[in-house]
């Protein structure tokens, strides 16, 4: 009698295990994609519920918009509820039309990315799934090698996000009660024994900075990125970041 329930227990345990949906079927978007139509270069990184579009033109130096926000995706349906968008913000768009509202598109994951997020369906392909131990949406915490990293982890009104994913990195400037926009700058990055490199392909404040790389220490302590080198203008620097969510 007793083999019988038994076999049924794990029968049952076996079913749950296999039911139950690993972290990268539960976002099969995690990472960041990519699409190209002539000199125009499209960058979606999806990492942690936050996704940031960038549009630019890394051969004429050239930033075009960005924009992001909070995202599900379920069944085929990506929804974006935004917190910035650098066009509308521009074009002075009212924001009860646009800022914390959602905005549903199509998002079918396959070899390739199948959705209109770019205003005409098109095919993006990954560039990676977000494994690299700095993935994930950062915002400072501290300055200088003594700072204080706050402890509520709990980022205000206006913040500067930084979002990596596996090798793709951006950092916006915004109010997302304001909708305000105040830079960015993004492209693609290494870590590798303790040293972080930044190779820049778009930059809403110079262009000029489109093409350089930019070489800093980076060390993981008790969760929180401590970043030191010298910043775009050649000047020192020592910041301390941590997770947004």
């Amino acid at each position: 009698m007793k083999r019988p329930l038994i076999s049924s227990i794990l029968a049952v345990i076996c079913t749950s295990v296999m039911a139950s949906p690993s972290h990268a079927q539960s976002d099969a978007l995690a990472g960041a994609w990519h699409t190209k139509t002539g000199d125009i270069e499209q960058t979606a990184v999806f990492v942690d519920g936050l996704v940031s579009h960038s549009t630019f033109d890394v051969k004429n130096k050239k930033f075009i918009a960005t924009r992001g926000g909070t995202y599900t995706h379920n069944n085929g349906q990506l929804a974006i509820t935004w917190e910035w968008d650098t066009e509308k913000a521009a074009a002075k768009i009212p924001l009860d039309t646009w800022l914390g509202t959602t905005t549903t598109f199509k998002a079918n994951v396959g070899n390739t990315l199948s959705t209109d997020l770019s205003g005409t369906n098109a095919e993006w392909r990954r560039l990676d799934s977000n494994d690299n131990p700095l993935a994930g949406v950062w915002y400072m915490t501290g300055r200088g090698a003594d700072a204080k990293i706050a402890s509520d982890h709990a980022p205000g009104d206006r913040r500067t996000y930084k979002i990596l994913s596996g090798s793709r990195f951006q950092w916006v400037a915004i109010n997302i009660k304001t909708g305000e926009f105040f830079g960015t700058g993004g492209g693609n990055f290494t870590f590798e024994n303790g040293k972080y490199t930044e190779n820049i392909e778009f930059f809403s404040r110079n262009s000029d900075r489109v093409g350089a790389s930019l070489k800093f220490d980076g060390k993981l302590v008790d969760g929180h990125w401590h970043h030191s080198g010298l910043n775009s203008s050649g000047e020192p620097l020592y910041e301390v970041w941590s997770k947004a969510r």
